[in-house]
């Protein structure tokens, strides 16, 4: 994963406390987010275009 070279990850703000479950978000890369499960660092991430991830989260805050 060469393209998340760099990646400054952090925590979601909605993962909350709940024992471990989170998500991290990494959003310091240039055009790029991308996201992966704290429990498995090394494991898979999913990337997304900035415009892409800004859809999304906009879209999750209307579905509340």
């Amino acid at each position: 994963m060469a393209e998340l070279t760099g990646a400054q990850w952090r925590k979601s703000t909605r993962s909350g406390d709940n024992g471990g479950n989170c998500v991290e978000v990494a959003d310091n890369l240039p055009g790029l987010v991308a996201i992966r499960d704290s429990k498995d660092p090394a494991g898979p991430a999913l990337t997304f275009t900035v415009n892409a991830w800004t859809d999304f989260v906009r879209s999750t805050k209307f579905a509340r």
